[in-house]
């Protein structure tokens, strides 16, 4: 830890004092002074930098820890947290798109396919209604070669017949559905569940994991279009919306 880094946390003056270290620090991590990785004076350096208690200086750490900003480990100090990918929750989201703004390479690859009428597992899985001609698909979508998102996804061929020929190789599902297809409503629900073995298996967790679990259906008129569900590790997404009074902004 350099002294640089320890003199960059001043305090203003303006409430309890554990609260002026918890902001001091809070904003030089926010304003990117302190990126992912920085090294966080350790507590004994704070009291003496800043004429604390050192139990004034861990109610500061712990607050911040509990917010997302810093990680403490025991052994290897605490340092600044990587910011949880973030997602618009009201948009038809492209997951190239949403790695690619992270700054992370994008890849992926269909894992599995069938076409043909829907079975009852997957009438009652995506709430089909009936026996329908679809085509479902699992693909893994990953981030700088490590896992991304889980997807699995049915395609209604009545309303998009091209996606029958389509092999998916190019261009993932939901982008090319966004380029070849029209849908004039949406419906989001995002859940908390703990991942499967399989699905641990594929995202590199541990099986029971929570992950957040986006579920999605798209319809152009009456017409279904798409439904899909979007499985992210919950530790490294959070899912984020802006709104007014009078809807999205």
């Amino acid at each position: 830890m350099t002294d640089t880094t320890q003199d960059a946390v001043a305090l203003d003056g303006v409430g309890p004092l554990y609260d002026q270290i918890r902001r001091a620090i809070r904003d030089l991590i926010v304003s990117g002074a302190w990126p992912p990785g920085t090294g966080v004076p350790p507590e004994h350096a704070l009291m003496e930098r800043l004429g604390a208690s050192r139990m004034t200086v861990h109610r500061a750490l712990v607050q911040l820890a509990r917010e997302g900003l810093i990680t403490r480990r025991r052994r290897s100090g605490t340092i600044v947290a990587s910011p949880p990918a973030s997602h618009t929750m009201f948009d038809i989201l492209s997951i190239p798109d949403e790695v690619r703004g992270l700054g992370q390479d994008y890849a992926f690859r269909v894992l599995e396919r069938r076409d043909g009428k829907a079975r009852s597992a997957e009438i009652a899985r995506f709430e089909l209604g009936s026996a329908v001609e679809i085509a479902h698909l699992t693909l893994l979508h990953s981030a700088d070669g490590a896992p991304h998102v889980l997807e699995e996804r049915v395609i209604h061929l009545a309303t998009v017949p091209d996606a029958a020929t389509e092999d998916f190789t190019a261009m993932p599902p939901g982008d090319w559905l966004l380029r070849h297809s029209l849908w004039t409503q949406a419906e989001h629900a995002i859940s908390a569940v703990a991942a499967s073995a399989t699905q641990a298996g594929l995202l590199g967790l541990a099986e029971g994991e929570p992950c957040l679990l986006v579920e999605r259906r798209t319809w152009n008129q009456e017409r279904p279009v798409t439904a899909v569900r979007l499985l992210y590790p919950g530790h490294r997404h959070r899912f984020v919306g802006r709104f007014g009074p009078y809807g999205n902004v």
